[in-house]
């Protein structure tokens, strides 16, 4: 026979269980408002739709002019470890089947996209490919490529492409080592424009590419796309409330909350929640959007 006390913690705990279910429940039908409005400007919808492969490597074969290219190998997300200093997260990394490298970032403001981060994430892949002993030569030839929202280098062309050189006789330095900028605000009648359109278009009808279309069409139109895009925006947003404070005692605690507070302005979270979320104040988390368009205010 239960005791008094044991029926009140019991009636107690499926209250909460419900206040829990009632919570998650009304956080879901706002992420369903949310996904229709997601591009692949978005970091959290880019990287679920580059989970199809054959996504990935039609966005490549745009960018790298080269129709025959067949991607072997790609991991969404992946942790590049700098034993000797910062590490990072990169959204996309890709092995064609000559046995390049592609690391595909989606940038919304300036700053995410400089060129001396730009410069680390190929350092980074460098530093993640050879094996203890290897020789240099056997480096793969590397592309890091940052689809941006603006103009980032600020010259008016659709893509931007670059290479080190010898100064003196203005030959390649042949490193292979490369840098793509895509300006994803030209959006010219030409492939790559094409394609820079479909990263900003929200309906699937309306997209140019069938490949895209298709994966787009399954993640906002279908049952099962649309409840597991909500599971990761969830999972987002409560990795934000779990882990903020813990975030707060490691280094580069403000790198990460800000990539956060990316993520979440772009399922259109207001800024308020985002730093609630992040464990950092409103006036931060509004500077950290200030030059992006996703911001919820």
């Amino acid at each position: 026979m239960y005791s008094k006390t044991e029926t009140i913690d019991d009636g107690e705990r499926k209250k909460r269980q419900g206040a829990e279910r009632n919570e998650l429940e009304i956080r879901y039908e706002r992420y369903r408002g949310i996904l229709k409005n997601l591009t692949l400007m978005s970091d959290v919808f880019m990287r679920n739709v580059f989970k199809e492969r054959e996504c990935t490597e039609y966005v490549l074969q745009v960018i790298m002019g080269r129709k025959d290219m067949k991607i072997t190998d790609q991991v969404l997300q992946k942790d590049y470890k700098n034993l000797q200093g910062r590490s990072a997260i990169l959204d996309c990394v890709a092995q064609d089947g000559d046995g390049r490298q592609f690391d595909v970032e989606i940038q919304q403001d300036t700053e995410g996209a400089s060129p001396k981060r730009a410069r680390y994430h190929s350092g980074l892949m460098d530093m993640n490919t050879l094996k203890n002993g290897e020789d240099f030569d056997r480096l793969p030839e590397t592309y890091v490529i940052f689809i941006t929202r603006d103009d980032v280098l600020g010259y008016d062309l659709p893509i931007y492409h670059i290479e080190r050189k010898i100064k003196e006789v203005e030959g390649a330095f042949q490193d292979e080592a490369y840098i793509i900028y895509v300006n994803s605000g030209k959006q010219e009648d030409t492939e790559l424009g094409r394609l820079m359109h479909d990263f900003h278009c929200k309906d699937a009808e309306k997209m140019n590419s069938e490949i895209l279309a298709r994966r787009v069409c399954e993640l906002k139109e279908t049952q099962e796309g649309v409840e597991f895009m909500c599971r990761e925006m969830d999972a987002i947003y409560h990795e934000g409330e779990i882990h903020g404070e813990k975030r707060g005692r490691i280094e580069g605690r403000e790198e990460k909350a800000k990539e956060m507070a990316h993520s979440l302005a772009s399922m259109g979270m207001p800024a308020e929640q985002i730093a609630e979320a992040a464990k950092v104040s409103v006036n931060l988390v509004k500077k950290w959007l200030s030059g992006s368009r996703k911001a919820a205010e």
